[in-house]
């Protein structure tokens, strides 16, 4: 059983889980090829040292910083994760040291996405979840996956809420809704079905 599973309350499920977009490594990658590849130059070229003497080994040596400077920065990005559960949005941080915030779908007020040309076409972007609990905002950036998050986390949302009402009301409200003509008897029964599979 991982971390995240244990988390779950009695009864509560995970949903959709999403990362940060892998262009949020892009700088790190840059960074680190970068070096790696002046290190290597300048080793093959002697210029840092004489080509195959002890001294290019260090040279060598020094192309783990780098590599291990990359494995920190994505250990750090898979370690954090947006989960939307049954009963609430969970934001995970850290490696070793975890840190966990999580909301109440009951307490999410709105959601605003933002995505930018760029987001759209490579399916990232920010949401800030505006709640009303102390903290009131949780934000989280440069998500892959935001209108498949939003829509789980608020489908959810309406799950918890229809679950919270009176089952008697919903279903009287329903059969009004059917004698009116306003919904089918196939879309009364799918409600009606749905309605009490959540009891």
């Amino acid at each position: 059983m991982g971390y995240v599973e244990r988390l779950l309350a009695e009864g509560e499920r995970i949903v959709f889980v999403t990362r940060r977009h892998w262009l949020a490594l892009l700088q790190t990658i840059l960074i680190d090829l970068g070096l790696v590849i002046i290190i290597v130059a300048l080793a093959l070229t002697g210029v840092l040292f004489p080509v195959l003497s002890p001294w290019s080994f260090v040279a060598l040596v020094l192309l783990l910083i780098p590599i291990l400077h990359f494995l920190r920065g994505f250990a750090i990005w898979r370690g954090q994760q947006f989960i939307v559960t049954t009963r609430r949005v969970v934001t995970v941080r850290g490696i070793f040291d975890k840190y966990v915030s999580d909301s109440s779908l009951e307490m999410i007020n709105d959601v605003v996405l933002q995505q930018s040309f760029l987001g759209r076409l490579l399916d990232f972007g920010d949401l800030r979840i505006i709640t009303g609990s102390d903290i009131g905002v949780d934000t989280c950036r440069g998500i892959a996956h935001p209108l498949q998050f939003k829509a789980a986390m608020l489908e959810q949302k309406r799950q918890v809420s229809l679950s919270g009402r009176d089952v008697p009301e919903v279903l009287a409200r329903l059969s009004e809704l059917r004698d009116a003509g306003t919904i089918t008897d196939e879309e009364f029964e799918r409600e009606k079905r749905e309605l009490l599979e959540r009891l």
